[in-house]
């Protein structure tokens, strides 16, 4: 005898876990893998707070820094895939530690179920004011003078501050020598102080020294030109056609987490992202705002990973 169709269906959904429908029912953590007061913290705390109103429950920050972001994705590698601890990581790590460290605890192609992009990051090609150059084109033909002779900063062997000058030397075909720093402050320090001469530095940072002459904004690494500082062209339009380098945030979770919860994170993402306070917070701070689909994501990740690995290979760097 044929049993009844409904109590069928009931009995086979009963057996399987509800994961998106009580998901979350208790704090999630967001590990960002640098120090706290950094782009990527800040974006953390902004989405978390959006999402935390959401989801009724807690979205925290946990800073986990250091080798470049690898020391917070390998922790999250090897956390629960439960939902609960989720990785916003850059693509200083997801697209380009994986060409300068050797021994990476993870794989990290395999490691990650990727979630959304959240935001992209353009920076500035910026000089302190004594430098005797007025624009990106006079910036190479001093260079092109003196090779080897101009001192830029960065956050350190791997960081797009460096990835983007040793893109804009490849392109240029000019040679720079390199002074990395811990971190995006003491670089900028570094800078402002005449420590060293260049460094492509976040919008919001230099904005404010741009505006007292302390420092000179040459150039944008974007395609188009940064809201927050719209005068200022970009590295494109400035004689090296088609530059374009920015830091992308992207959030994961461990592989093996369940498709509905990432369902769930992702819609709650893209909403987050879209919702007008997250956006107006976000641009203040010169940060542009995306979500994507997972796939997008993957497709980014890929992109950034061959584009940096062949500036990587050309440009001889090594993390020593």
């Amino acid at each position: 005898m044929r049993r009844p169709l409904l109590p069928c269906l009931l009995l086979l959904f009963g057996a399987l876990p509800l994961y998106a429908q009580d998901f979350p029912n208790k704090t999630v953590r967001v590990i960002v893998p640098w120090a706290a007061g950094g782009s990527t913290d800040s974006i953390g705390r902004i989405l978390g707070q959006k999402l935390a109103e959401y989801t009724s429950q807690q979205w925290i920050i946990d800073n986990r820094g250091g080798a470049t972001g690898t020391i917070g994705h390998a922790f999250v590698a090897k956390s629960p895939p439960d939902g609960y601890t989720l990785l916003l990581g850059t693509n200083s790590t997801f697209a380009i530690a994986s060409h300068l460290y050797k021994n990476i605890q993870y794989d990290n192609d395999t490691a990650f179920a990727p979630i959304s992009l959240v935001a992209v990051n353009p920076q500035i090609l910026t000089l302190h004011a004594s430098m005797p150059v007025k624009t990106a084109k006079d910036l190479i033909s001093l260079a092109r003078a003196q090779p080897g002779q101009i001192i830029f900063s960065s956050a350190g062997v791997g960081a797009t501050s460096h990835m983007a000058t040793e893109l804009f030397m490849n392109m240029a075909k000019i040679k720079m020598t390199h002074v990395p720093y811990k971190g995006g402050g003491p670089s900028f320090q570094a800078l402002l102080g005449g420590e060293t001469a260049l460094s492509f530095v976040d919008a919001i940072t230099v904005a404010p020294h741009a505006q007292t002459g302390r420092l000179r904004a040459l150039a944008t690494s974007t395609l188009k030109r940064t809201p927050l500082m719209p005068t200022v062209p970009t590295v494109h339009e400035s004689g090296l056609p088609n530059f374009e380098s920015v830091t992308s945030f992207g959030l994961f979770a461990p592989a093996g987490t369940a498709r509905d919860i990432l369902g769930r994170v992702n819609r709650d993402v893209v909403r987050a992202v879209a919702a007008n306070d997250v956006k107006d917070k976000l641009k203040a701070q010169g940060v542009d705002p995306v979500g994507s689909t997972p796939e997008e994501l993957t497709a980014h990740q890929k992109q950034e990973t061959a584009k940096w690995g062949k500036v990587i290979r050309e440009q001889g760097i090594k993390f020593e």
